[in-house]
């Protein structure tokens, strides 16, 4: 019997035929393959990654005998045990995941269905639109200001006047400026009848301790954390999530059983037993940022916008001269091509709101050296 033909493309649901892919940024190896350099003559400036790396207790952590031939502990005890002592809040409300990015995954399945609404406040973090395009979602926008606050009044008239509305993103510090959200405006957002889910990856940068104890008298905020950028383990993807307590067994229901894997439990465990270097590594973080800062405002053409996470963004002037790339191209993504032609690798996004923008994370001090040495010859 000869098989039927048919395209199996039709089968595939109609949504997931039109959406667009979300675009990671890709590894040492395969740069510096494209960009015929070695990997340590690479200034790797565009993923927010925390270049100094984890603590030496999560290396040693690392080196001991792990037992990778058996699963992980489904209930994450000993991990829940650590985060919940480091927050000072009763494991109940802690879940762990495969980085703060399945813990959006897992919060979108847990309440969206088909055709319910997610709301987001771009320019931010791409991953909230792209998990409402997964399921089937409508994405329904609320632009923020052009210096990247959020404009509390449009956001809860959207809220209240888009039929099954019931997740709102907030990335705080937002991605990709590094502005935080006030806490009256919070109050005001948690007042809504919707899901309150705000990603924290980068409070450790911060000035404010963050909103994980707010999700103890707020049944409607979920808070998600990361050890990519704090203990830099962005390899190993470990984060987790504070959620109400009524929510968080609903939550366990549909979780992928054995996140975080061994490896990344025992090192993330291990950078919180350390509390003293982590603190350190901010420090440092922080001191280099308000250098770059310094050091960027000095340019002509640049605006450096205030930030509260590891990164810094840049509003390019179309007055500033870039020899490099398609003409047409605004100066900020021109920019980009030229640096990257020096070895030094920033983000560009071809968005709403940031195509005359470039974003820099924060490396070490030579790292910053580097940069600017390769934007004097480009500038001139």
């Amino acid at each position: 019997m000869r098989p039927v033909k048919f395209d199996p493309e039709t089968l595939l649901s109609p949504h997931l035929r039109a959406m667009q892919g979300y675009t990671p940024i890709v590894p040492f190896s395969v740069l510096a393959q494209r960009l015929g350099r070695p990997e340590e003559r690479i200034v790797k400036l565009d993923a927010n990654e925390n270049l100094y790396g984890p603590p030496p207790a999560a290396r040693a952590a690392l080196a001991g005998a792990l037992p990778i031939n058996i699963y992980p502990d489904p209930d994450q005890t000993a991990f829940r045990t650590a985060v919940g002592r480091y927050l000072g809040l009763p494991p109940v409300h802690i879940i762990g995941g495969a980085g703060a990015d399945e813990l959006i995954d897992l919060v979108v399945r847990a309440f969206v269905a088909p055709g319910d609404a997610v709301l987001d406040l771009p320019p931010t973090f791409g991953m909230y639109r792209w998990q409402a395009d997964v399921a089937g979602a409508r994405y329904v926008p609320v632009p923020r200001r052009a210096d990247f606050s959020i404009n509390v009044d449009a956001v809860e008239h959207v809220a209240r006047s888009t039929p099954n509305a019931k997740l709102l993103f907030i990335a705080n510090p937002n991605n990709p400026d590094g502005s935080l959200i006030a806490d009256a405006d919070l109050e005001r957002l948690l007042a809504l009848p919707l899901m309150v889910v705000l990603d924290e990856a980068y409070i450790d940068f911060s000035d404010h301790p963050g909103h994980a104890h707010w999700v103890r008298h707020h049944d409607n905020l979920i808070v998600l954390r990361t050890f990519s950028k704090l203990a830099g383990l962005a390899g190993l993807r470990v984060g987790y999530g504070v959620f109400p307590e009524k929510l968080a067994p609903h939550l366990w229901k549909i979780k992928q059983p054995y996140t975080p894997n061994v490896a990344g439990e025992a090192a993330a465990i291990a950078a919180l037993s350390d509390p003293a270097y982590l603190r350190e590594i901010v420090a440092r973080i922080v001191a280099e940022r308000e250098r770059l800062r310094a050091l960027l405002a000095q340019l002509p053409g640049f605006h450096i916008f205030p930030s509260q996470a590891n990164f810094v963004l840049c509003r390019i002037a179309e007055s500033v001269h870039v020899d490099a790339g398609d003409p047409s191209w605004s100066a900020a993504r021109r920019l980009k091509v030229a640096l990257e032609q020096h070895g030094v690798l920033v983000r560009y996004f071809d968005k709403e709101g940031l195509r005359d923008c470039i974003r820099i994370s924060i490396g070490l001090p030579e790292h910053t050296d580097a940069l600017m040495q390769a934007l004097e010859a480009i500038l001139q």
